[in-house]
């Protein structure tokens, strides 16, 4: 592995985002006190897809990099305690893309981690449950779940 791979390709993503990326969503690496840019830990910010339930909602996400990122996919998280069937009581976010050993392909782009992160908002994976509380009214009780993401999207309504 060839020391600074990681940074260089982050900063070649960062220069890329700034000139394309998806309507609404915010992506942009930590900024220290001092004025220092950290490329390997972003903010970021997922709009609700419109028609859904999530609309009107900005959901935020940190990313955490490491050095063998792009050979390693990075550790995506929403707030402890975000309601979603594949986001973990942590924050954690369960997706194919991201997992190492199933989806993560060095080729993927934070941009497509995060559109793919946006359709997992309104489309879950009932196949792997994260957390019991959004598996359960998800699958028995549609009305709650609906209820409880409209809720979130109100909770996380102002762009972060």
């Amino acid at each position: 592995m060839v020391p600074g791979i990681a940074r260089d390709r982050l900063a070649r993503e960062r220069k890329s985002w700034r000139m394309d990326h998806p309507h609404g969503f915010v992506a942009k690496p930590e900024t220290g006190p001092d004025g220092s840019v950290n490329l390997m830990v972003w903010h970021c910010s997922i709009p609700g897809k419109p028609g859904t339930d999530w609309e009107g909602g900005f959901y935020p996400i940190t990313m955490h990099f490491s050095e063998y990122y792009p050979y390693k996919p990075p550790k995506c998280k929403f707030p402890q305690g975000f309601f979603h069937p594949n986001v973990h009581p942590s924050g954690t976010i369960c997706l194919s893309i991201l997992n190492e050993g199933i989806g993560w392909s060095p080729a993927i782009l934070i941009k497509q981690i995060l559109l793919g992160i946006q359709d997992l908002l309104d489309q879950p994976n009932h196949n792997y449950p994260a957390q019991i509380e959004g598996y359960h009214p998800n699958m028995l009780e549609n009305v709650e779940y609906k209820r409880r993401v409209r809720y979130q999207a109100k909770q996380y309504s102002a762009l972060v």
